[in-house]
């Protein structure tokens, strides 16, 4: 039987998509980024298994909440394509019931995104970095699979909110900004551009499990930059 790891489910959620959202949070991400707040999601392993039959069960039951904001489900992670077979299943159920779909996504899966695609109705892709070196600096990883999904998300014509965690002396200053311009433009359809300022909520969760934060000293994001960077984008 085909079954999820899902590590929580949080029923009403204002940021990640339009209107009130049900955020289902799937264990399982490739990437090790510097500034991650859930590395508890990371592994695969862990979280409580669900069925896509008995996920949708739950997500139903908060329909008449969301359905009032024009809101819906947002699969989100760890990385969501990370188990794509469930996702897929838990996809075509959600629009067969008629609920707006979502993904938040770095873009980094098992590299089949068209199936998954067809199924979704808005991606949030948030862009790590804009070149190949930045990329595997804040991800020690590889950038070739998040532009594969560049070109899934072209192919499918799917509609896109770009988001952009902005970190003190990785991801900011006015040059940076200027080629994340760049770099969103080979994207279509997208909709809606989010700088996020780093922030310092998940480093308990590193003190709890034993790891050593990568950014141990790094002060939070400044929002008055993050402005003025979103003014450089328009």
């Amino acid at each position: 039987m085909l079954k999820g790891k899902i590590h929580s489910i949080e029923s009403m959620g204002l940021v990640d998509g339009p209107g009130i959202r049900v955020i289902v949070f799937m264990q399982g991400c490739a990437l090790r980024c510097k500034y991650c707040h859930n590395p508890d999601t990371w592994v695969t392993e862990g979280g409580k298994e669900y069925t896509p039959e008995e996920i949708v069960n739950k997500i139903k039951r908060f329909k008449t909440y969301f359905e009032r904001s024009g809101g819906g489900v947002t699969f989100s992670g760890g990385d969501p394509l990370r188990q794509p077979e469930f996702l897929i299943e838990a996809l075509k159920r959600c629009k067969e019931e008629g609920i707006h779909t979502c993904l938040d996504t770095s873009g980094v899966g098992l590299g089949e995104y068209d199936e998954i695609l067809k199924y979704t109705d808005l991606v949030l892709f948030d862009i790590k970095h804009v070149t190949r070196e930045g990329y595997k600096n804040v991800t020690l990883m590889e950038m070739d699979e998040s532009l594969k999904f560049i070109e899934a998300l072209n192919r499918n014509n799917t509609k896109v909110w770009i988001r952009h965690v902005v970190v003190p002396n990785l991801t900011d200053g006015e040059e940076h900004i200027l080629e994340l311009k760049e770099f969103i433009k080979k994207i279509n359809n997208v909709e809606k551009i989010e700088l996020l300022p780093y922030h310092l909520l998940g480093v308990n969760k590193y003190t709890t499990m034993g790891i050593k934060y990568p950014l141990e000293g790094v002060k939070g994001m400044d929002k008055e930059k993050i402005k003025e960077y979103e003014e450089l984008l328009k």
